[in-house]
């Protein structure tokens, strides 16, 4: 009696093997897998959905007003800054008198007054492209698009352009930018 039971355990394994070969059944649960990325897919299609909704400006006028008054007044500062960087670094390349070369050469002052006058001019460029920025925004105002996000279409914080009144993204996508 117990050589027929292994008997007929021999026999469903055999059973088994056959199982195996509808392994191929098995293969379609890669295609569950697959079912994950339809999932991802919606999320995809929802996105544009996103988009095509803020295409009306969520923010009233007072708030784009005091942006726009933001805006102009940061840019003015900006523009003194960048003329006065400007304005020092030239200064420190044409102060100098042709004596004071040698002088500077031994003592390392005259690469000192060139590390002052290539800091002043990557500060002055640095404000003039975040006075591009600027001028950008105040044209999104004028497009209706200012405070939507260029990455989602999402509307931007308030908080986010109050403190920075030229973002383009939401947080989120900014921060991927530095990743």
């Amino acid at each position: 009696a117990k050589k027929a039971a292994p008997a007929k355990k021999a026999a469903p394994a055999k059973k088994a093997a056959p199982a195996k070969k509808a392994a191929p059944a098995k293969k379609a649960a890669p295609a569950k897998k697959a079912a994950p990325a339809k999932k991802a897919a919606p999320a995809k299609k929802a996105a544009p959905a996103k988009k095509a909704a803020p295409a009306k400006n969520p923010f009233d006028k007072a708030f784009l007003d005091e942006q726009r008054a933001l805006l102009l007044e940061e840019r003015a500062t900006l523009h003194e800054q960048a003329e006065s960087l400007r304005a020092e670094a030239e200064a420190l390349a044409f102060d100098r008198e042709p004596g004071d070369v040698q002088f500077d050469d031994e003592s390392g002052e005259g690469d000192t007054l060139a590390v002052e006058r290539d800091f002043d001019l990557a500060r002055a460029a640095q404000a003039r492209q975040t006075i591009d920025e600027i001028d950008a925004a105040i044209e999104r105002i004028g497009k209706g698009t200012y405070g939507i996000c260029e990455y989602s279409g999402d509307p931007i914080p308030k908080e986010r352009l109050r403190a920075i009144p030229w973002a383009r993204e939401r947080v989120e996508y900014k921060t991927r930018s530095f990743r």
